[in-house]
């Protein structure tokens, strides 16, 4: 039995990754010079399925490779802390209407501005949950070293 994935399955990673090279070529040399909301929540969603798509490698890879699973996992930990950037920087960002920025805290009781501004605030609270369930408060606060955990 091989440990590896099957290679006749489709792998779509390739195509997301130069999906994102081709938005940088086209928009970012002759776009605005600030990033936009929906521009973040389309990164931070990205951001998010990279983490779950990692979260399975780590889970399913650590019990067979357990050096490569613990890569794995400091990878996941570092794309969630990614995403947690991104999550801020919206809420950083003027909004497109009045320009006003929103309090950081606005997305704590739910969609105060309504959806889908604030599906960015659902997404990040549903991977925030998944990320306490696996993962632990030190293994958030310490920077990843490169050092085995075992």
């Amino acid at each position: 039995m091989s440990r590896t994935a099957n290679t006749t399955a489709q792998d779509f990673v390739p195509f997301a990754t130069a999906a994102l090279d081709f938005h940088r070529a086209l928009n970012l040399p002759s776009g605005p010079l600030v990033t936009t909301r929906e521009e973040l929540d389309a990164l931070h969603a990205h951001l998010v399925s990279l983490h779950e798509l990692l979260d399975a490698h780590s889970a399913r890879t650590g019990r067979l490779v357990p050096a490569e699973g613990d890569q794995l996992h400091n990878a996941r930990t570092l794309v969630w802390h990614a995403a947690e950037h991104l999550h801020t920087a919206y809420h950083a960002a003027p909004r497109p209407d009045s320009g006003e920025v929103p309090d950081l805290k606005a997305c704590q009781p739910g969609l105060p501005e309504g959806a889908p501004e604030r599906t960015i605030c659902q997404r990040h609270q549903r991977a925030a949950h998944l990320v306490r369930r696996r993962t632990t408060p030190a293994d958030l606060r310490t920077p990843f070293t490169g050092l085995i955990r075992r």
